[in-house]
């Protein structure tokens, strides 16, 4: 993809997110980078500002599959990677794909989790893969993390251990919007979900394209 090519693809992406989350710009540009140069991104934030919205946008505009999950404290690394599961009628095990197994992953509240629960995303995000039972299997690509993480003041949250900090690129606090974005987002949407009228404009080869593209981009050492 050309450099020209890559601009266009971003500067449309930017616009048609910015339909859905309204008056942040600057947290749209964030992800586009992080998703672009292969990271992960971390969202510190109270509940109720456009976290998962911003996720779900990128991944219906990439046309990319998408999965959420909702970080607690009974959640089991098993609820992330997947589980075998007993076939009775071929007399052997079928694995099962957990959620972790899709383009863009949003896991909610990840400091929810116990260290344990979260330590099942360190290979995913590290290596772009997941070994149960001792095979490792390849996850989507292009593949990304967007979590979101309560302030820690909050009850029932775990810090997240400098190993699964490490795994993120970008991390950003989104903020409520202001007053003219409230309002534009009240009057103009009339009760529709904007999520549902949001059309893809790029493939998902595009998006390897692009992440191919900016992998390439030469720097001077100045």
């Amino acid at each position: 993809m050309a450099p020209a090519v890559l601009r266009e693809l971003t500067d449309a992406l930017r616009e048609r997110m910015g339909r859905v989350v309204v008056g942040k710009t600057e947290a749209i540009d964030l992800l586009l980078a992080t998703f672009l140069a292969g990271g992960h991104l971390l969202i510190e934030d109270v509940p109720g500002v456009a976290k998962t919205t911003l996720a779900l946008a990128l991944a219906r505009c990439l046309d990319l599959s998408s999965s959420r999950i909702q970080f607690t404290a009974d959640l089991l690394p098993a609820d992330v990677t997947g589980v075998s599961v007993y076939d009775q009628s071929t007399r052997e095990f079928r694995f099962h794909p957990g959620p972790v197994f899709a383009g863009v992953v949003v896991a909610d509240e990840i400091n929810r989790a116990t260290p344990r629960t979260q330590s099942a995303l360190l290979e995913a995000m590290g290596e772009g893969q997941v070994t149960v039972e001792g095979r490792s299997l390849p996850l989507p690509d292009p593949f990304i993390v967007i979590a979101t993480q309560n302030p820690l003041e909050m009850e029932g949250t775990f810090a997240l251990p400098e190993a699964q900090r490490d795994r993120f690129m970008t991390r950003l606090t989104m903020g409520y919007p202001d007053a003219d974005a409230e309002a534009t987002m009240l009057l103009a949407r009339g009760g529709a979900d904007p999520l549902a009228e949001l059309a893809p404009i790029a493939s998902e080869h595009d998006a390897r394209a692009a992440r191919t593209a900016v992998a390439a981009l030469r720097l001077a050492p100045a």
